[in-house]
């Protein structure tokens, strides 16, 4: 029986290494490298046999291989996302080794986009984005400056918050917090001296009452000048905009869960998970998620969050593909503390230092809160027409509300016997409010040639609706608060406390409001929108910009009032070193839809309208691209005048029983003009470099008497400059270590600025961050320490805010 065993084992060795011979002489490998014409990492671009189930990756070089192919003719296809797949019909015979290369060229960044970029060297670098410009241009290509801040970095600075994500951006400082309140809840910034919110999402409008969650950011792109022939008028501004990236999904498994935890109580766990749903991987899911929990560094105050982004890719086949993206927000907070300066009567402190403010001392409680739950959902469609042309259907939707106690605190004149120091009121409302945008777009972009010039252009449609409703209280008083060092002037007048006399309890509040009157507004804002811009390349170094835009704009509160604006374009770009120099110009503008006012002239009110304001820029610079990609730099210069720009005037009516009188015009005008410098750079393996400085001279030409001549206090302060490096140990003993060293500069921000108040200076400062990490294949561990100094820092914009002090944070992230 052993006998026969073995002889019958062995047998069937022989038999199995027969047949595997045969089997390996009947197989053959296809194999070689993909290029694409992005300035991206070739990594993750699949390579599939179609009709089997035989296909892979490339890895960070672009090299691909497919093994056991058997015997025969296929199609080899190479795609990925962002990019126009391309095919190959291949015969395979018995144990042949075939090589085929490929290069791909960039159809849509805006259905899809290469995700994975570790084996790009210079990894804050990602200088080309349809979005900004609607064409699949290169940087050097266009002719209008913007700055684009990449994931990879975030995650090296452990970025938790998107005020700290702006930090790396020339030409941007904050001005406001975000406040939670309806509307204009999100924080504002100073862009090229005018306020901005984040509104564009994907380049679609995408509104928030709060704070945005950095988890599902693959970008952010700053663009630079005011852009209404692209992206209209209603939700940016005429210093540029901020448009954020969302991660989209992709061909393979993976994915990567982080902790981080730091000082004033951090605790912040997020998710990033992708997966195919079918074996053709044309179907792809990706799921991000956060939960956030932070204290103020003050003596009360905190934020919870919790977001969640599912999104969803479909490609149907070669032509017809599919995108979904969605946001859901979910936040509880405290107010900021923000202390607002009287803005009708000469300031009694002029600085930081005079006010002797305890920047510890919030003024507020964690019983008062406010919820500002949001979404965000887009749905795009891409249709490949032909080589030449390809269409782009889009539907996005948002909607931002307020819920909860509002707060802030407002110097008042009616306390001249108080010398020392100031006094502030508390002012409070409930806030139950909504905001809900609906965007519909239909873009078509051609890539063709007339005789020798080729074209590039984008034709596109856009319907855009907002929506408000306000059912919130109205404004009550909730006592005093004292800032200064004679809290016995203010006892006095006052009676015994530490400084603040408000009731501060969620009950206390309750019955201030009571059952007051709600406010009962619904308003809703319609444009129509036709646009078109092409980019006609006379040589392959010179090409120049022609955009034109028309909007309807239409006002449901004022029956029958319509109003017309067109906004043009122009940019010229010349390379005299092909793909690494550039020069560049432009012309550009910016404006405004203004909705019909009132004017009020003893206690009558007659109804007022307006016409388009408008922002004019000129810009010249230069775009470099040097040493294989190892350094980008842009160097532009900038004037932007505003025109017909509307304010009113206020005078006394005379009588204390009728309101005072209220005057619009539409007269003013505002001249901003500077200078922008950024360079992102690779000088040696494992360094990388990104650093910008700003200069920004703003004044008012025309207006309000008070103002005109001045600086304006949204300007933010003139000068700007921004810093990261960071070293990753390569090779030896410490390969996969790594440091980041930087920081910002701010200089002084006159935030209060007019004749009859004067002014009032934060001095300038200069904040310094570091960090220093350990990255391996499946696990990175980062410790970030932010302002090393302890800076006492604030902003403002008639406002006070004091900023986070010196503070530390530990991430660990594990990948899959």
């Amino acid at each position: 029986m052993k006998t026969k065993f073995t002889i019958s084992f062995l047998s069937f060795c022989f038999v199995l290494l027969l047949n595997t011979t045969v089997w390996a002489q009947e197989k053959a490998t296809i194999k070689g490298q993909v290029s694409i014409s992005a300035e991206e990492s070739p990594e993750n671009i699949s390579v599939v046999l179609k009709g089997t189930r035989l296909g892979t990756i490339t890895d960070s070089e672009g090299n691909y291989k497919i093994k056991n192919v058997k015997s025969g003719t296929y199609t080899l296809k190479v795609s990925a996302v962002g990019f126009n797949s391309t095919e190959k019909k291949i015969t395979v015979t018995e144990g042949a080794e075939i090589v085929e290369n490929f290069s791909l060229t960039t159809n849509s960044e805006e259905l899809t986009e290469v995700v994975v970029n570790s084996g790009k060297k210079n990894h804050f670098a990602r200088k080309e984005s349809q979005q900004v410009s609607r064409l699949p241009l290169k940087n050097l290509e266009n002719p209008q400056s913007y700055t684009t801040i990449t994931g990879e970095l975030l995650k090296e600075q452990v970025v938790t918050n998107f005020d700290d994500a702006l930090k790396n951006a020339s030409g941007i400082t904050p001005l406001w917090a975000a406040t939670g309140r309806g509307g204009d809840g999100a924080a504002y910034y100073s862009l090229r001296g005018f306020p901005v919110q984040p509104t564009m999402v994907n380049g679609l409008p995408g509104l928030t009452n709060g704070s945005l969650d950095p988890a599902n950011i693959d970008k952010i792109d700053i663009i630079k000048g005011p852009s209404g022939t692209l992206f209209g008028s209603s939700l940016i501004s005429y210093g540029g905009l901020i448009n954020t990236t969302t991660k989209k999904p992709y061909k393979t498994f993976g994915g990567e869960v982080n902790y981080t935890g730091g000082s004033y109580g951090l605790h912040r766990v997020t998710a990033d998970i992708n997966t195919p749903l079918n074996d053709q991987k044309t179907l792809n899911f990706r799921l991000n998620t956060a939960f956030n929990k932070q204290e103020s560094f003050q003596d009360a105050g905190f934020r919870e969050t919790y977001f969640v982004a599912p999104s969803l890719s479909y490609e149907v086949n070669d032509r017809l593909s599919f995108l979904i993206n969605t946001e859901f927000m979910s936040n509880e907070s405290t107010n900021p503390t923000m202390l607002f300066l009287d803005r009708g009567a000469p300031l009694r402190v002029t600085n930081i230092k005079e006010l002797k403010y305890d920047n510890e001392r919030s003024y507020t409680s964690n019983e008062l809160t406010i919820k500002t739950p949001s979404y965000n959902v887009q749905a795009q469609m891409f249709y490949k027409l032909s080589d030449q042309w390809t269409s782009q259907t889009v539907f996005s939707a948002s909607s931002a509300k307020s819920s909860g106690n509002y707060a802030y605190l407002y110097e008042g004149t009616q306390f001249t016997p108080i010398t020392d120091g100031i006094v502030l009121a508390r002012y409070f409302n409930y806030q139950d409010n909504q905001n809900k945008t609906t965007d519909i777009q239909q873009n078509f972009n051609g890539d063709f040639k007339i005789g020798n010039m080729r074209n590039r252009i984008v034709v596109g449609f856009d319907y855009f609706k907002r929506t408000t409703a306000d059912r919130s209280s109205g404004y009550f008083q909730n006592g005093y608060v004292y800032v200064g060092d004679n809290l016995q002037s203010f006892n006095a007048v006052f009676g015994p406390s530490n400084g603040d006399t408000g009731d501060l309890t969620k009950a206390g509040n309750d019955a201030i409001v009571g059952d007051s009157p709600r406010n009962d507004a619904h308003t809703k804002q319609e444009v129509y929108s036709a646009y078109i811009s092409d980019v006609i390349n006379f040589t392959p170094a010179l090409s120049a910009m022609l955009s034109l835009r028309a909007d309807r704009f239409m006002n449901a509160k004022n029956d029958g009032y319509n109003q017309t604006a067109f906004s043009p374009k122009f940019g010229l770009v010349y390379q005299p070193i092909l793909d690494k120099v550039s020069v560049f110009a432009n012309y550009m503008n910016g404006f405004v839809n203004i909705a019909p006012g009132q004017n009020r002239s003893g206690g009558i009110a007659t109804p007022v309208t307006f016409n388009p304001e408008h922002a004019n820029q000129f810009e010249f610079g230069t775009k470099l691209n040097l040493f294989k990609d190892k350094l980008y730099a842009t160097v532009s210069y900038y004037d932007i005048k505003v025109t017909d720009q509307v304010y009113v005037v206020e005078t006394p009516s005379g009588d204390p029983a009728i309101p005072n009188n209220q005057t619009s015009f539409q007269d003013g005008g505002q001249h901003n003009k500077g200078f922008e410098a950024e360079f992102i750079a690779n000088p040696v393996n494992g360094l990388n470099i990104v650093f910008g400085y700003s200069y920004n001279d703003a004044v008012l030409t025309k207006g309000d008497a008070d103002f005109v001549g001045y600086r304006p206090e949204s300007a933010g302060a003139q000068n700007l400059a921004n810093l990261w490096a960071s070293y990753k140990f390569t090779s030896g003993v410490l390969r996969g270590f790594g440091l980041g060293f930087g920081g910002n500069y701010v200089g002084d921000n006159k935030i209060m600025n007019r004749k009859t108040a004067g002014t009032f200076t934060i001095p300038e400062y200069t904040v310094l961050n570091s960090s220093l990490f350990y990255s391996a294949e499946k696990f990175t561990i980062t410790v970030k320490l932010n302002n090393i100094t302890n800076e006492e820092l604030y902003d403002g914009w008639s406002t006070i805010h004091p900023k986070d002090p010196r503070a530390v944070a530990a991430s660990f992230s594990y990948r899959f």
